[in-house]
């Protein structure tokens, strides 16, 4: 991924997540954040091109997710404030959970043998044809190549059978099972690498 192709990447994140909190942080937030993805040190991005050259799927992470975001926040605060501002305007209440957010990936599994795989993606009409397939092979090998032993990713447990089904026939495996504060059920999964 390169800072390029960063607004297409939002487009379809918000094309693949349409109703998930970060979506609803709006543009200016998802491309600041994927920006830093992009360009911080530990950072995994990927994206896949369609036949005509534009961004069809994207898969972002960290090869070293403990305290990931408090990283990223510590070097830009200023401007991922700036970034969520309209959203926190248009609802207040959200305040507590962009907080949130930002604090629980501290809770992430530490230690340079673990990668983090945040985000993967797929516009709507690329689906199907196997890029998200390519995108998390190509997510392990630079993992891998960072000297990362194993892969963690956490998604929804309720209503997301397809996406379940997708990390297991990757290789993924069921680790773990929790609640999150908002009460939405999760699946972690890990995979050797």
């Amino acid at each position: 991924m390169a800072p390029d192709d960063i607004t297409q990447v939002v487009e379809t994140h918000r094309q693949s997540f349409p109703n998930f909190f970060l979506s609803g942080l709006g543009p200016a937030f998802l491309g600041r954040y994927y920006r830093a993805v992009c360009t911080d040190p530990s950072g995994i991005a990927l994206v896949g091109l369609d036949e005509n050259g534009r961004v069809a799927g994207f898969a972002a992470g960290t090869a070293n997710p403990r305290g990931f975001y408090a990283r990223l926040l510590k070097k830009q605060w200023l401007a991922f404030a700036a970034a969520s501002l309209p959203a926190v305007i248009r609802n207040p209440k959200i305040i507590g959970r962009l907080l949130g957010v930002l604090n629980h990936p501290g809770e992430n599994p530490a230690g340079p043998e673990v990668a983090g795989l945040y985000s993967i993606g797929t516009a709507p009409q690329s689906q199907g044809r196997g890029l998200g397939g390519k995108l998390v092979a190509e997510f392990l090998q630079e993992a891998r190549g960072r000297g990362c032993r194993r892969v963690f990713l956490t998604t929804d447990r309720d209503g997301n059978d397809g996406v379940n089904r997708f990390y297991q026939r990757n290789g993924f495996t069921i680790k773990r099972q929790f609640t999150t504060p908002q009460g939405r059920r999760m699946n972690e999964y890990w995979i050797d690498i």
